[in-house]
């Protein structure tokens, strides 16, 4: 049953990849320049893609523990 953790930390690795290229998005969009409703826009193009990465990140992580538990 090891296989879950495995599994588990792999969903996670993915969000947490989703997170970091949702962070450098945001990052890049501020150092741009843009005007308060551009920046505004900007960032809720990205919510999506936050949202589903911490979802993987949940996801993953209760994959894991529930790997533990089974071990």
């Amino acid at each position: 049953m090891s296989w879950i953790i495995w599994v588990g930390a792999a969903i996670s690795l993915l969000g947490l990849i989703g997170l970091i290229l949702s962070i450098v998005k945001v990052s890049k969009a501020r150092k741009a320049g843009l005007s308060d409703e551009e920046l505004r826009v900007a960032v809720h193009k990205v919510i999506p893609l936050n949202l589903g990465s911490l979802f993987l990140s949940v996801l993953g992580l209760m994959t894991v523990i529930v790997g533990i538990s089974f071990a």
